[in-house]
Formats: structure tokens, sequence, C-alpha cells
């Protein structure tokens, strides 16, 4: 009777403790201890990693959730072998992320279909499960909350939010050409960053034509100044990837025409 009240009262004092993974798997752990005569310090140890490794879990799904990666573009689905081996090792040293200590950026330049985003958000997804907190949006969404900030008069403020996350992951720069006003906002978030968080951006505009982004010869050249200053360049000069399915498509649907035909 006494052990019942007291496995009852670690029970409430586990709840009041917020320790939610070793309160539901408290008995099973007594059970096993017991059968197994481990000790109390093996039983101590596994009721601690079970809440720890718990706590981990919902810590990687709480900052997947603000992160705003597209998580359907991971690695897993992502097709490594397509690309030349300097850019696999390029890859491999960035998914430790090492280079978010040092606040460098990554800049992933290629044709429309290589694989720019897909890579960008499966590392943004890396770093997440890593411990990084990570901001994935588009260009284009982002220069509007920039914009709308100004206008509110706490576009300082909005700002200083953005640098709680480690690296803002900023996709399609210069796919959509921007007025001078969605610039100058674009401008003042990159010098804010400016050593002091990393930056991960796709384009598929070459430096020499970014001043169709940033209008200006002197904007221009600062804001390259600043992003390369700290960075590593990702080339992906391969073949579109959606071209290479289409064509393959294309390919198995007339073998398959031919043998209805031949079977006919």
């Amino acid at each position: 009777m006494k052990k019942n009240s007291e496995t009852a009262q670690i029970q409430e004092l586990l709840k009041e403790l917020h320790l939610p993974a070793m309160r539901e798997n408290f008995e099973q752990k007594i059970s096993e201890a017991l059968q197994e005569q481990s000790g109390y310090l093996t039983f101590l140890r596994e009721l601690l990693e079970l809440e720890c490794n718990q706590r981990r879990q919902k810590s990687v799904q709480r900052r997947l959730r603000e992160s705003n990666l597209p998580l359907e573009k991971s690695f897993n689905t992502f097709e490594t072998e397509r690309f030349p081996q300097k850019l696999k090792h390029q890859i491999k040293v960035l998914r430790e992320g090492s280079f978010l200590d040092r606040c460098e950026n990554v800049l992933a330049f290629g044709a429309p279909g290589t694989g720019k985003s897909h890579l960008l958000a499966a590392l943004g997804q890396e770093l997440v499960r890593g411990g990084r907190r990570v901001y994935f949006t588009s260009t284009s969404l982002m220069v509007q909350e920039l914009l709308r900030a100004k206008a509110e008069l706490r576009l300082d403020k909005h700002i200083k939010k953005l640098t709680c996350f480690d690296a803002l992951i900023i996709d399609d720069i210069g796919y959509v050409q921007q007025d001078r006003q969605e610039m100058e906002v674009l401008f003042t978030l990159l010098a804010a960053r400016y050593e002091r968080g990393s930056v991960m951006i796709t384009s598929n505009l070459q430096f020499s034509k970014w001043e169709s982004i940033f209008k200006d010869p002197m904007t221009t050249a600062a804001a390259i100044d600043r992003l390369v200053h700290h960075s590593l360049i990702l080339e992906l000069d391969v073949p579109s990837y959606r071209m290479e399915h289409a064509k393959q498509n294309n390919h198995k649907n007339r073998k398959g025409n031919n043998e209805n035909e031949s079977n006919r």
C-alpha cells in the first residue's frame, strides 16, 4: 500500500515539474529495473534520457513550424548524385552547420530547375534538427513584410526580431524585379545581418546582373560586398531536373506506346 502511495506521489511531482516522458514511463521503468536488478542509477538515467529525447523532438518540431520551411524538400528527395564532386563536398561541409557560428553566408546560383531552393530548404531542415533556428521565405514575401513594417514605423524592430534566427533563407532573389522602395528595405536587412547572422540566398542571376535588383550601381556593389565578404558560393551548373524528368517520362510513354503497337 505504501509503495502504491509513493508511486502516486512521485507521479504527481513529475506532473508538477512538467516531466511528461518520465511520468509516462515511470512505472514501466520501475518494473524493468526490478526484473533486471539494474539499480537505481540505471533506472534514473534511463528515465532522464527518455525525458531529454522527448524534449529534443518537441523542440525540433517547434523550430520546424516557425521556420516556414517546405518540409517536402529534404535530402531524402534531393538528387545529390546529379552534382559534381566539388559541390557534394561543399554540401557535406554545410550540413555540419559550423558556418553559422562564423555568420557566413551561402549563395546558391543556377538556372531555374537546377535544385537551388530544394538544396537550401534541405540544408535548413538539417540545421534545425541540429538545434539551430532558421527562417525560410521568398524574396517577394520578405520584401512585403519589410515594407509593411516600414509603413508602420517598426522596421528596426522587425529586423531586430529576425536576429533570433541563426539563418535567413531568402529564395529567388532577382526573380521578381523590385522597385526602389523594395530595394531599399531589402538592402537595409542585408546590411543589418552583415557579420551578425547568416543569410542563405538562391538566385538565377549572376552578380553581374544584380543592378536590375538594386537599381543603383553603388547600392548593388555594397550589397554584393556584404554578402560575399564571408560566404560560400554554390554553383549549380547542371541541367534542370524538371526537364530531365519530363524527358524521362516522355521516353517511357513512347516506349509504352511502341510496345502496345507491337502487341496489337
